[in-house]
């Protein structure tokens, strides 16, 4: 078959999509490195404790010095100065996926049989992917993510004002419930982060519609056939 003849994948992002989406990436990432200088000055578990360097809140020795503690008044301006990024980042996102039709057209529908054969595909590396197009894996990662952010902002309310929010603290169990469900939302969307960039990595053109607006790509059948 000539290249002429072949009809290319085509993956295409809004300017509304791509500008929500590094505005998310760049909020979650502040986010979590302030809130895991925030989460080392009173751990929920005591054997876990974060790597200073991987945390943001400022040098440890200059807020000792300035306001006698490890940084946490710092990661907590990030944190704070984040949330409101990710809040709004999050409700265009979404907006603009209800309003045209992205979410409807790219995520649904989907259930749990598609999500077990494609997730058993993808674990025993026979699964294909096509550029533009979700699997049920994707699917549920995708819309599971959004559902826990939504769950942070919420939870992180909870303990930011738990005497104003006092329902959602109930909601959540009292004021550690919240915390605890704030740290395994954060620990959820780590792992979606992980598992997102390498897959990035294994398909680049999918961070080149992202970042442009338009990728393409021959078929992933085509492509085998002539390797």
């Amino acid at each position: 078959m000539s290249d002429a003849t072949v009809e290319l994948e085509v993956q295409t992002h809004s300017i509304v999509t791509r500008l929500a989406h590094w505005t998310m990436a760049l909020a979650m990432l502040i986010m979590i490195g302030s809130g895991w200088r925030i989460y080392d000055s009173e751990p929920i578990f005591e054997f876990l404790h974060f790597p200073y360097w991987a945390t943001l809140g400022g040098d440890v020795g200059a807020a000792l010095a300035r306001n006698n503690d490890p940084g946490v008044a710092g990661a907590l301006l990030w944190h704070f100065a984040a949330m409101w990024l990710l809040a709004f980042s999050y409700f265009v996102f979404m907006a603009w996926g209800l309003f045209t039709g992205h979410f409807r057209k790219d995520f649904l529908p989907v259930g749990p049989i598609s999500f077990l054969r494609d997730f058993i595909a993808a674990a025993t590396f026979k699964l294909e992917h096509k550029l533009g197009e979700y699997n049920a894996v994707q699917k549920v990662f995708y819309l599971g993510v959004l559902a826990l952010v939504l769950l942070m902002l919420i939870s992180g309310i909870a303990i930011w004002k738990p005497v104003q929010t006092y329902p959602l603290e109930t909601l959540f169990g009292g004021f550690q419930g919240a915390r605890i469900v704030h740290f395994l939302g954060m620990a959820g969307i780590v792992g979606f982060m992980l598992v997102h960039v390498a897959l990035v990595i294994l398909v680049p053109k999918t961070f080149v519609a992202m970042v442009l607006g338009r990728a393409t790509a021959k078929p992933h059948a085509v492509q085998e056939k002539r390797a």
